[in-house]
Protein backbone atom coordinates (compact mmCIF):
# COMPACT_ATOMS: atom_id res chain seq x y z
CA UNK A 1 0.00 0.00 0.00
CA UNK A 2 2.76 2.31 0.84
CA UNK A 3 4.93 1.59 -2.42
CA UNK A 4 1.62 2.54 -3.89
CA UNK A 5 0.46 5.65 -2.72
CA UNK A 6 4.87 6.66 -2.82
CA UNK A 7 4.24 6.04 -6.21
CA UNK A 8 1.74 8.45 -7.17
CA UNK A 9 2.69 10.88 -5.24
CA UNK A 10 1.83 11.60 -2.10
CA UNK A 11 4.43 12.17 0.58
CA UNK A 12 4.15 12.67 4.37
CA UNK A 13 1.50 11.10 5.16
CA UNK A 14 0.08 8.79 8.12
CA UNK A 15 -1.49 5.80 7.62
CA UNK A 16 -4.36 4.44 10.39
CA UNK A 17 -7.10 1.56 10.67
CA UNK A 18 -10.08 3.48 9.45
CA UNK A 19 -12.85 0.27 10.37
CA UNK A 20 -12.88 -3.42 10.46
CA UNK A 21 -15.15 -4.85 7.42
CA UNK A 22 -17.61 -8.23 7.66
CA UNK A 23 -15.33 -9.22 4.75
CA UNK A 24 -11.83 -9.62 3.77
CA UNK A 25 -11.85 -5.77 2.91
CA UNK A 26 -9.69 -3.63 4.95
CA UNK A 27 -10.04 0.30 5.22
CA UNK A 28 -7.20 2.95 5.97
CA UNK A 29 -7.41 6.29 6.51
CA UNK A 30 -4.57 8.37 4.73
CA UNK A 31 -3.57 11.69 6.33
CA UNK A 32 -1.25 14.00 5.09
CA UNK A 33 -1.78 17.91 7.16
CA UNK A 34 -5.49 18.64 6.66
CA UNK A 35 -6.42 16.33 4.17
CA UNK A 36 -8.03 12.91 4.47
CA UNK A 37 -8.89 10.05 2.41
CA UNK A 38 -9.98 6.62 2.79
CA UNK A 39 -7.72 3.11 0.88
CA UNK A 40 -9.61 -0.06 0.55
CA UNK A 41 -7.59 -2.52 0.00
CA UNK A 42 -9.86 -5.67 -1.41
CA UNK A 43 -7.63 -8.74 -2.22
CA UNK A 44 -8.57 -9.66 -5.59
CA UNK A 45 -8.55 -12.89 -5.46
CA UNK A 46 -11.09 -12.66 -2.74
CA UNK A 47 -13.14 -9.39 -3.44
CA UNK A 48 -13.59 -6.98 -6.83
CA UNK A 49 -12.73 -3.45 -7.34
CA UNK A 50 -14.97 -3.24 -9.62
CA UNK A 51 -18.38 -4.01 -8.60
CA UNK A 52 -17.57 -0.93 -5.73
CA UNK A 53 -16.41 1.21 -8.97
CA UNK A 54 -19.70 0.12 -10.85
CA UNK A 55 -22.00 0.89 -7.87
CA UNK A 56 -20.08 3.77 -6.63
CA UNK A 57 -21.20 5.86 -10.09
CA UNK A 58 -24.50 4.42 -9.94
CA UNK A 59 -25.10 6.08 -6.45
CA UNK A 60 -23.02 9.67 -7.59
CA UNK A 61 -25.02 10.44 -10.78
CA UNK A 62 -28.31 10.48 -8.73
CA UNK A 63 -26.51 12.87 -6.96
CA UNK A 64 -26.21 10.65 -3.63
CA UNK A 65 -23.59 11.00 -1.43
CA UNK A 66 -20.71 7.65 -2.49
CA UNK A 67 -17.16 8.36 -1.85
CA UNK A 68 -15.42 9.41 -4.87
CA UNK A 69 -12.65 7.65 -6.29
CA UNK A 70 -9.42 9.66 -6.41
CA UNK A 71 -7.05 6.79 -7.40
CA UNK A 72 -7.40 3.11 -8.40
CA UNK A 73 -5.30 0.08 -8.78
CA UNK A 74 -7.75 -3.33 -9.76
CA UNK A 75 -4.82 -5.70 -10.12
CA UNK A 76 -3.43 -5.11 -6.59
CA UNK A 77 -7.17 -4.45 -5.20
CA UNK A 78 -6.67 -1.06 -3.80
CA UNK A 79 -8.85 2.19 -3.96
CA UNK A 80 -8.37 5.79 -2.62
CA UNK A 81 -11.62 7.54 -1.74
CA UNK A 82 -12.57 10.74 -0.51
CA UNK A 83 -13.13 9.98 3.27
CA UNK A 84 -16.93 11.19 5.40
CA UNK A 85 -14.95 10.92 8.57
CA UNK A 86 -15.69 8.87 11.49
CA UNK A 87 -19.38 9.51 12.56
CA UNK A 88 -21.73 6.73 11.70
CA UNK A 89 -24.95 6.51 12.29
CA UNK A 90 -24.48 3.84 15.18
CA UNK A 91 -22.40 6.84 17.23
CA UNK A 92 -25.18 9.62 17.05
CA UNK A 93 -28.43 7.80 16.38
CA UNK A 94 -30.91 8.36 20.00
CA UNK A 95 -34.42 9.30 20.39
CA UNK A 96 -33.40 13.08 19.94
CA UNK A 97 -31.50 12.28 16.45
CA UNK A 98 -33.31 9.51 14.83
CA UNK A 99 -35.87 11.76 13.34
CA UNK A 100 -34.09 14.10 10.71
CA UNK A 101 -31.43 10.95 10.35
CA UNK A 102 -34.46 8.44 9.39
CA UNK A 103 -35.76 11.15 7.48
CA UNK A 104 -32.51 11.53 5.65
CA UNK A 105 -31.61 8.28 5.17
CA UNK A 106 -35.11 7.35 4.13
CA UNK A 107 -35.60 9.98 1.18
CA UNK A 108 -31.89 8.12 0.11
CA UNK A 109 -33.43 5.04 -0.43
CA UNK A 110 -36.49 6.23 -2.02
CA UNK A 111 -34.21 7.93 -4.72
CA UNK A 112 -32.41 4.38 -4.98
CA UNK A 113 -35.31 2.78 -5.36
CA UNK A 114 -36.75 5.63 -7.94
CA UNK A 115 -33.79 6.54 -9.87
CA UNK A 116 -30.91 4.12 -10.54
CA UNK A 117 -31.27 1.78 -13.24
CA UNK A 118 -30.39 -1.67 -11.71
CA UNK A 119 -31.17 -4.30 -14.66
CA UNK A 120 -27.76 -5.02 -14.65
CA UNK A 121 -27.21 -5.99 -11.37
CA UNK A 122 -27.46 -9.53 -10.08
CA UNK A 123 -30.49 -10.34 -9.76
CA UNK A 124 -31.86 -11.65 -5.85
CA UNK A 125 -33.19 -14.63 -7.33
CA UNK A 126 -34.38 -17.81 -5.27
CA UNK A 127 -30.46 -19.62 -5.28
CA UNK A 128 -28.84 -16.98 -3.78
CA UNK A 129 -31.86 -15.69 -1.13
CA UNK A 130 -31.74 -19.68 0.12
CA UNK A 131 -27.90 -19.94 0.29
CA UNK A 132 -28.04 -17.29 2.51
CA UNK A 133 -30.72 -18.55 4.32
CA UNK A 134 -28.34 -21.71 4.86
CA UNK A 135 -25.66 -19.76 6.87
CA UNK A 136 -28.29 -19.52 9.36
CA UNK A 137 -28.75 -22.53 9.53
CA UNK A 138 -24.54 -24.63 8.67
CA UNK A 139 -22.52 -21.49 10.41
CA UNK A 140 -25.26 -20.61 13.35
CA UNK A 141 -27.11 -23.82 14.54
CA UNK A 142 -24.31 -26.99 13.42
CA UNK A 143 -21.47 -24.61 13.47
CA UNK A 144 -21.59 -22.53 16.85
CA UNK A 145 -24.44 -24.65 18.75
CA UNK A 146 -24.11 -28.15 17.47
CA UNK A 147 -27.34 -28.23 16.59
CA UNK A 148 -27.98 -30.50 13.83
CA UNK A 149 -31.52 -30.83 12.05
CA UNK A 150 -33.79 -33.94 11.70
CA UNK A 151 -35.76 -35.04 8.98
CA UNK A 152 -38.95 -33.64 10.02
CA UNK A 153 -37.02 -30.00 11.07
CA UNK A 154 -34.89 -30.40 7.88
CA UNK A 155 -38.69 -30.15 5.93
CA UNK A 156 -39.76 -27.33 7.50
CA UNK A 157 -36.91 -25.34 7.38
CA UNK A 158 -37.35 -26.25 3.69
CA UNK A 159 -41.16 -25.28 3.34
CA UNK A 160 -39.96 -21.52 5.33
CA UNK A 161 -37.08 -21.06 3.25
CA UNK A 162 -39.76 -21.43 0.46
CA UNK A 163 -42.29 -19.16 1.78
CA UNK A 164 -39.56 -16.53 2.15
CA UNK A 165 -38.10 -16.87 -1.21
CA UNK A 166 -41.86 -16.54 -2.68
CA UNK A 167 -42.14 -13.56 -0.68
CA UNK A 168 -39.00 -12.16 -1.77
CA UNK A 169 -39.95 -12.60 -5.27
CA UNK A 170 -43.26 -11.45 -5.38
CA UNK A 171 -42.64 -8.04 -4.48
CA UNK A 172 -41.30 -5.02 -7.14
CA UNK A 173 -37.62 -5.51 -7.73
CA UNK A 174 -35.74 -2.33 -7.57
CA UNK A 175 -32.09 -1.10 -6.93
CA UNK A 176 -31.19 -2.91 -3.46
CA UNK A 177 -27.97 -1.95 -1.88
CA UNK A 178 -27.86 -5.27 0.65
CA UNK A 179 -26.33 -3.77 3.70
CA UNK A 180 -28.24 -0.45 4.46
CA UNK A 181 -27.90 0.09 7.96
CA UNK A 182 -26.45 2.00 10.77
CA UNK A 183 -22.96 1.18 10.22
CA UNK A 184 -23.26 1.93 6.99
CA UNK A 185 -24.36 5.24 7.11
CA UNK A 186 -22.07 8.32 7.54
CA UNK A 187 -23.75 11.49 9.21
CA UNK A 188 -22.24 14.14 7.05
CA UNK A 189 -23.17 17.77 6.62
CA UNK A 190 -23.80 17.83 2.73
CA UNK A 191 -26.05 15.34 1.24
CA UNK A 192 -26.44 12.96 4.28
CA UNK A 193 -25.95 10.41 4.60
CA UNK A 194 -22.53 9.28 3.00
CA UNK A 195 -23.64 5.44 2.18
CA UNK A 196 -20.70 2.79 1.97
CA UNK A 197 -20.90 -0.55 1.41
CA UNK A 198 -22.40 -0.94 -1.03
CA UNK A 199 -20.18 -3.32 -4.13
CA UNK A 200 -23.20 -5.97 -3.21
CA UNK A 201 -25.77 -4.41 -4.46
CA UNK A 202 -28.26 -6.21 -6.68
CA UNK A 203 -31.70 -5.86 -8.16
CA UNK A 204 -33.98 -7.27 -6.17
CA UNK A 205 -37.64 -6.76 -3.44
CA UNK A 206 -38.49 -3.04 -2.63
CA UNK A 207 -38.81 -3.95 0.65
CA UNK A 208 -35.01 -5.69 1.76
CA UNK A 209 -33.33 -2.13 2.33
CA UNK A 210 -36.09 -0.92 4.62
CA UNK A 211 -35.87 -3.45 7.04
CA UNK A 212 -31.87 -3.36 6.67
CA UNK A 213 -32.91 0.14 8.11
CA UNK A 214 -35.37 -0.36 10.34
CA UNK A 215 -34.53 -3.22 12.12
CA UNK A 216 -31.28 -2.83 12.42
CA UNK A 217 -29.37 -5.56 13.91
CA UNK A 218 -27.20 -3.14 15.70
CA UNK A 219 -29.80 -0.85 17.15
CA UNK A 220 -33.53 -1.74 18.22
CA UNK A 221 -36.50 0.92 18.53
CA UNK A 222 -39.82 0.03 19.58
CA UNK A 223 -41.97 -2.02 17.33
CA UNK A 224 -44.64 0.26 17.13
CA UNK A 225 -42.08 3.10 16.05
CA UNK A 226 -40.83 0.57 13.43
CA UNK A 227 -44.25 -0.25 11.80
CA UNK A 228 -45.27 3.82 11.49
CA UNK A 229 -41.70 4.58 9.55
CA UNK A 230 -42.14 1.43 7.60
CA UNK A 231 -45.88 2.43 6.56
CA UNK A 232 -45.03 6.46 5.74
CA UNK A 233 -42.44 4.65 3.49
CA UNK A 234 -44.98 2.93 1.52
CA UNK A 235 -47.09 5.98 0.93
CA UNK A 236 -44.01 7.45 -0.61
CA UNK A 237 -43.39 4.63 -2.88
CA UNK A 238 -46.68 4.37 -3.47
CA UNK A 239 -47.53 7.78 -4.64
CA UNK A 240 -44.32 6.84 -6.66
CA UNK A 241 -46.26 3.99 -8.34
CA UNK A 242 -43.82 1.46 -7.07
CA UNK A 243 -46.24 -0.69 -4.99
CA UNK A 244 -49.89 -1.17 -5.86
CA UNK A 245 -50.63 -3.21 -2.74
CA UNK A 246 -52.58 -2.26 0.74
CA UNK A 247 -50.36 -1.27 3.53
CA UNK A 248 -51.03 -4.60 5.40
CA UNK A 249 -49.98 -6.61 2.48
CA UNK A 250 -46.72 -4.36 2.74
CA UNK A 251 -46.19 -4.85 6.14
CA UNK A 252 -46.66 -8.62 5.59
CA UNK A 253 -43.81 -8.20 2.58
CA UNK A 254 -41.71 -6.31 5.52
CA UNK A 255 -41.93 -8.99 8.30
CA UNK A 256 -41.31 -11.82 6.14
CA UNK A 257 -38.63 -9.89 4.11
CA UNK A 258 -36.84 -9.09 7.78
CA UNK A 259 -36.91 -12.63 8.76
CA UNK A 260 -34.75 -13.55 5.56
CA UNK A 261 -32.32 -10.54 6.19
CA UNK A 262 -32.04 -11.70 9.92
CA UNK A 263 -31.59 -15.63 9.74
CA UNK A 264 -28.67 -14.48 7.12
CA UNK A 265 -27.40 -12.04 9.10
CA UNK A 266 -26.83 -14.68 12.40
CA UNK A 267 -25.36 -16.60 10.22
CA UNK A 268 -23.12 -14.37 8.88
CA UNK A 269 -22.15 -13.16 12.44
CA UNK A 270 -21.82 -17.28 13.70
CA UNK A 271 -19.40 -17.46 10.37
CA UNK A 272 -17.44 -14.51 11.31
CA UNK A 273 -16.57 -16.15 15.07
CA UNK A 274 -16.10 -19.67 13.05
CA UNK A 275 -13.86 -18.72 10.27
CA UNK A 276 -11.94 -15.46 10.99
CA UNK A 277 -12.26 -15.86 14.96
CA UNK A 278 -14.10 -12.60 15.02
CA UNK A 279 -16.01 -12.12 18.46
CA UNK A 280 -17.61 -8.54 18.07
CA UNK A 281 -20.70 -10.00 15.86
CA UNK A 282 -21.33 -12.73 18.71
CA UNK A 283 -23.49 -9.60 20.87
CA UNK A 284 -25.74 -9.22 18.10
CA UNK A 285 -27.26 -11.72 17.73
CA UNK A 286 -29.93 -12.00 20.50
CA UNK A 287 -31.64 -8.69 18.96
CA UNK A 288 -31.46 -10.35 15.99
CA UNK A 289 -32.81 -13.57 17.49
CA UNK A 290 -35.74 -11.24 18.87
CA UNK A 291 -36.44 -9.43 15.86
CA UNK A 292 -37.21 -12.92 13.88
CA UNK A 293 -39.47 -13.83 17.46
CA UNK A 294 -41.46 -10.62 16.80
CA UNK A 295 -41.85 -10.79 13.17
CA UNK A 296 -42.74 -14.67 13.03
CA UNK A 297 -45.16 -14.37 15.62
CA UNK A 298 -47.66 -11.88 13.48
CA UNK A 299 -46.85 -14.57 10.45
CA UNK A 300 -49.11 -17.57 10.89
CA UNK A 301 -46.64 -18.93 8.28
CA UNK A 302 -44.09 -18.67 10.43
CA UNK A 303 -45.53 -20.51 13.63
CA UNK A 304 -42.61 -23.69 13.24
CA UNK A 305 -39.57 -20.96 12.83
CA UNK A 306 -41.31 -19.10 16.22
CA UNK A 307 -40.84 -21.67 18.27
CA UNK A 308 -37.49 -22.72 17.05
CA UNK A 309 -35.93 -19.40 17.59
CA UNK A 310 -37.83 -18.73 20.77
CA UNK A 311 -36.04 -21.83 22.03
CA UNK A 312 -32.68 -21.12 20.09
CA UNK A 313 -32.16 -17.64 21.55
CA UNK A 314 -32.55 -19.46 25.27
CA UNK A 315 -30.38 -21.89 24.32
CA UNK A 316 -27.69 -19.18 22.97
CA UNK A 317 -27.71 -17.18 26.20
CA UNK A 318 -27.30 -20.17 28.47
CA UNK A 319 -24.30 -21.52 26.19
CA UNK A 320 -22.51 -18.43 28.11
CA UNK A 321 -20.71 -18.04 23.58
CA UNK A 322 -21.13 -14.26 24.51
Amino acid sequence: MTDWLDNLGYRDYTLSIASEDASFRSYYRVKSGSDSWILMDAPPEKESCERFIVVANKLRRVNLSAPEIVEQDTLQGFLLLTDFGSTAYLSVLDTKTEGPLYTDALAALLKMQTDIECDDLPDYDEHLLAQEMDLFRDCFLKGLLGIRLDRTQGQQWADIKKKLVQNALEQPQVFVHRDYHSRNLMKIDKRNPGILDFQDAVKGPITYDLVSLLRDCYIAWPPVRVDRLALDFYELIKVNDLVDVKPAKFLCWFNLMGIQRHLKAIGIFARLKLRDGKDGYLRDIPRTLEYIEQASAEETSMKGLHTLVSELNLKFRAKSIL
